[in-house]
């Protein structure tokens, strides 16, 4: 029996072709290999492209997001709590009625803690904690009181004290709540409206009791 041999032209080919098989094979297998590293979404359910599109969500929705409402919001609250506790301090030694005694220690109870909690945010946000300036912080705008006020507070004792600290903290209060309705309107930060609620609703009762105090005394 005679062996068949193969044209010359057909073992070339067939060379041809079993190399161009290994050649695939390894590029497939370097794929494989750039995939696991560069392409890990598409190991966890997903897709390049919705990875991508999830990065760029992130980029563009930071957590703790804000807006120059919510700025302008802690920027002026905290001088204005800062004000409330210096007041809020006067009563200790000076005051004699139980209730301003009590809200004198609420307020520095509640607001000590929210003026860290705003400076917090503004550094998170890279905006500088306090304004180069404040129009309408004064008493009469923003509730603020005067310097002319704070020294006749510090004079006071007894029931005078008290009459006067419920007058201007009331003044005060109004203020705060303004300023905190407006932020509940306009601001953006979540923590910051949730803050500015928490704000109207505690300072609206003390109004209420100093208004109360006043009528008694």
């Amino acid at each position: 029996m005679t062996a068949f041999t193969p044209a010359p032209g057909t073992r070339t080919a067939r060379r041809i072709a079993a190399v161009g098989i290994v050649v695939t094979g390894a590029l497939m297998l370097s794929a494989c290999g750039d995939d696991s590293n560069g392409t890990s979404g598409m190991h966890q359910g997903g897709s390049p492209s919705s990875a991508s599109a999830t990065a760029t969500a992130g980029r563009s929705a930071p957590a703790g997001d804000f807006n120059t409402a919510d700025v302008s919001f802690a920027q002026m609250m905290i001088p204005h709590h800062e004000q409330a506790l210096e007041m809020a301090r006067l009563a200790d030694g000076r005051a004699s009625d139980a209730e301003v005694k009590g809200i004198a220690a609420r307020i520095e109870k509640a607001q000590d803690p929210e003026i860290t909690t705003m400076k917090g945010w503004l550094t998170s946000w890279n905006e500088p904690t306090a304004m180069a300036s404040m129009p309408g912080m004064d008493h009469g705008g923003d509730g603020m009181m005067s310097g002319k006020d704070m020294q006749e507070l510090k004079a006071l004792k007894g029931k005078s004290f008290d009459r006067m600290f419920a007058r201007l903290m009331i003044d005060h209060h109004n203020g705060a709540i303004s300023m905190a309705r407006d932020e509940q309107k306009r601001g953006r930060s979540a923590d910051a409206v949730k803050l500015a609620g928490t704000i109207v609703k505690g300072q609206s009762t003390e109004v209420e009791q100093l208004r109360s105090i006043l009528d008694r005394l």
